[in-house]
């Protein structure tokens, strides 16, 4: 992921930061569960954040249905649903990274309403519909080749 991230600030970042640990998280999760729950501490720890930074995350997925929290002590999260039914736009809309991308700008010129908006809009739809078209099982497949290559 650190990787990801670096790649990512070359370019210009359109996705939050939030929204790209949102995505980590369940494909941690996808790749960790393995039939028991994934504590929230090694979640974070694994992301190197401290775990109050994640919790607010897991608890959006859990509530939008694509994570299950389970309580008590072995309790922890894990899929909701089956790997290729969640996909990254999903996740970003479930952590609330996109929450702006419908709101119009108050008192908006001609200039935005009539030039700007609608050709960011029109991005904007493209992009979520190539997120979209990605779903945790390809992006946890990959995931695995990566960590098998750094054990090889």
């Amino acid at each position: 992921m650190a990787q990801l991230l670096a790649t990512a600030d070359v370019f210009m970042q359109l996705l939050p930061r939030k929204g790209i640990l949102a995505i980590a998280a369940v494909i941690d999760i996808a790749l960790h569960a393995r039939g028991r729950p994934v504590a929230a501490k090694a979640l974070a720890t694994r992301h190197r954040l401290p775990p109050r930074h994640l919790e607010p995350v897991l608890q959006a997925l859990v509530r939008h249905g694509i994570l299950k929290g389970i309580r008590g002590p072995r309790g922890g999260y894990e899929l909701a649903r089956e790997q290729h039914r969640i996909t990254a736009d999903e996740i970003l809309r479930a952590a609330g990274t996109v929450d702006d991308l419908d709101a119009k700008p108050v008192n908006g010129s001609n200039l935005l309403d009539q030039v700007v908006i609608p050709a960011l809009s029109e991005a904007e739809q493209a992009f979520a519909a190539a997120l979209s078209r990605i779903n945790i099982e390809e992006l946890a497949r990959s995931a695995e080749g990566v960590r098998k290559g750094a054990e090889a």
